[in-house]
């Protein structure tokens, strides 16, 4: 495993999701001999020493240090608000507990975008599928916008991009890089699960 690249960097896991299309937690399903949690804090923990986990302080804590939401019931935006409302650091990692084939390689090109991108309140993937908001970079200032809006029962993230400054990475530039747009894929239920295989291109990086 590489070494960590923290540097005013926290990783936060989002696990907090009911799993309903499932038909259980997704953080604790087996995943080609490992849980997704398992997966997910492998990699987080290969970019930042500090990773916390999202979610149910009564599940995870014995995992990980654990955040739990604010704003509750409110999906991702609260998550992503949580985790940011607890940062001590200017950059966050956000990453979604279902998403198995994130690679290191990933995370080291979201970072540096992320990094060389002053004005930017969020570093964010573009496919063809629309935004990736569950596998991007967040300055701690983006806690405000989100706030605002959650205040206001508005909990959809997308929308929120539209009013701050995004360093949108478009496929075009993902592709450039050596990334398929399948790297984003994420596992929501049985069917999912034993569809999923690993990208035959892109980017694998130092996390297998």
């Amino acid at each position: 495993m590489a070494e960590p690249l923290a540097d005013n960097l926290s990783a936060f896991i989002l696990a907090g999701g009911r799993s309903s299309r499932m038909g259980s937690d997704k953080a604790f399903l087996d995943f080609e001999g490992r849980t997704l949690l398992a997966r997910a804090l492998a990699l987080a923990r290969s970019v930042s020493p500090e990773v916390q986990i999202v979610g149910d302080a009564a599940k995870f804590a014995s995992f990980a240090p654990v955040v739990e939401d604010i704003f509750r019931g409110c999906g991702p935006l609260g998550g992503i608000h949580a985790a940011l409302h607890a940062s001590e650091t200017e950059l966050n990692l956000i990453l979604a507990v279902d998403m198995p084939f994130l690679s290191f390689a990933l995370l080291q090109f979201l970072m540096t975008r992320a990094r060389n991108t002053d004005h930017a309140l969020a570093t964010v993937p573009y496919t063809n599928a629309g935004w990736q908001p569950l596998c991007a970079v967040y300055r701690k200032e983006f806690a405000v916008p989100a706030e605002s809006a959650l205040s206001c029962a508005r909990c959809k993230i997308d929308p929120l991009f539209e009013e701050v400054s995004v360093r949108a990475i478009d496929e075009d530039e993902l592709a450039e890089a050596g990334f398929s747009p399948r790297i984003f894929c994420n596992l929501n239920t049985p069917d999912d699960v034993s569809c999923a295989a690993k990208p035959k291109s892109g980017k694998q990086g130092s996390d297998s």
